[in-house]
């Protein structure tokens, strides 16, 4: 900081007519140093002609909270609690440390940081540009909370995430919600008239929100899904043996060879536990 203020008053003790900024003592501040913020004395510096505080570029940067937030989103996404935050802080000297924002005021301050930058990253997800995606899969799923139902779609571009979020009510599998994600995606330039493999959970309100929008999707069901549908329906015993022969018939070599061990299954489970059966041969083609 003190070179930048040279930098821009020119050194002291020697008079300079060219001179266009003046110091102007010192001001409380705070800096970002080892995943915290630490008091303080910063320098000042005005412009010669009067008009006013120039920055001091050294300052502004450590200044910054940017970092903060973007460490805070880091870690709580990773599972640290705010509780825990101060223990992965990097060590610094005691006498600075002493300087260092109280424990609970860094809490408070982590908290609004993780929601700043996540509202951030949420509002940068949104708004992306999909006009030059070339999607090949598309994978759309609910999460209900409580009396909500949050249906995310998700696509992987060279590495980078894009997509979209929807919240609201789900009532009685309209696929309302489902409809108005996919319109967006559409309006932010997704290109649905491609063939394009649609991954779904056998959700029949998924399954005609994507039917409504996209022109021609391949649609697929979820192994993973159906997996937990069957095994649902079955004592705890049998769960892990229905569950490993459905995982060999969906690793089968051919689509034909795995249809014909999840047949074979299905009959045998037509004599004990028939709603299992059931679930298995629904939409088995496209499992």
């Amino acid at each position: 900081m003190d070179a930048d203020v040279t930098g821009l008053a020119r050194p002291k003790g020697r008079h300079d007519a060219a001179r266009t900024a003046v110091r102007h003592g010192t001001g409380p501040g705070s800096v970002t140093l080892g995943g915290r913020r630490v008091g303080v004395e910063r320098p000042r510096v005005r412009a010669a002609d009067g008009s006013g505080e120039l920055p001091v570029p050294a300052y502004e940067l450590f200044s910054s909270t940017e970092l903060l937030g973007r460490l805070a989103m880091a870690q709580m996404l990773a599972g640290l609690s705010t509780r825990r935050y101060p223990v992965v802080l990097e060590p610094i000297d005691a006498k600075v440390a002493g300087r260092a924002a109280s424990t609970r005021k860094r809490k408070s301050a982590v908290s609004r940081r993780f929601v700043a930058a996540t509202e951030t990253a949420l509002a940068d997800l949104l708004a992306a540009d999909l006009s030059g995606l070339d999607l090949v899969a598309f994978m759309v799923d609910g999460v209900h909370f409580a009396e909500s139902c949050c249906v995310v779609a998700l696509t992987d571009h060279a590495g980078r995430h894009e997509g979209a979020v929807v919240a609201g009510r789900w009532l009685d599998g309209e696929p309302t919600l489902v409809t108005e994600l996919i319109v967006d995606l559409r309006e932010r330039g997704l290109d649905v008239t491609r063939p394009v493999l649609v991954v779904l959970d056998g959700s029949k309100a998924l399954r005609r929100a994507v039917l409504d929008v996209f022109d021609s999707p391949v649609l697929a069901r979820c192994q993973l899904h159906k997996i937990r549908n069957v095994r649902d329906k079955l004592p705890q015993r049998l769960r892990p043996i229905v569950g490993r022969r459905m995982c060999a018939a969906h690793h089968a070599e051919t689509a034909l060879q795995g249809e014909g061990l999840l047949t074979e299954l299905a009959r045998e489970l037509d004599h004990t536990h028939p709603s299992a059966a059931t679930s298995l041969r629904e939409g088995l083609p496209e499992t």
